[in-house]
């Protein structure tokens, strides 16, 4: 990756049919996704996945920012529009040995 994050791309439950219909899709790259992602969380991807588990293609990114918090964040695969993004609280716990902060994002 250009941002020196390491991300994968993995395919989840869908089949390899499934996957390779859904990258047909696709007009925007994951490197793409990843920068999207880790410019609206502020921080660097540590994962990064296509996702057509509801039948609709996305990006789904697990990006770090400067205070160590996780953000999960959605990234639409024809735009590369940022679709959601909110703090990720079972990530969290793991990280900080704190799980069930009760923090929410505010965006």
């Amino acid at each position: 990756l250009a941002s020196g994050a390491h991300a994968f791309a993995q395919a989840g439950a869908d089949t390899e049919g499934h996957v390779r219909a859904d990258l047909a899709k696709a007009k925007v790259t994951l490197n793409q996704a990843i920068s999207a992602a880790e410019a609206q969380a502020g921080g660097k991807a540590i994962q990064a996945e296509l996702d057509g588990a509801n039948g609709i293609p996305v990006y789904k990114v697990a990006v770090v920012s400067a205070n160590s918090q996780v953000h999960d964040v959605t990234v639409d695969v024809t735009d590369g529009k940022v679709l959601s993004s909110k703090l990720d609280h079972a990530d969290q716990g793991e990280k900080e040995g704190n799980e069930g902060n009760g923090q929410e994002e505010n965006d």
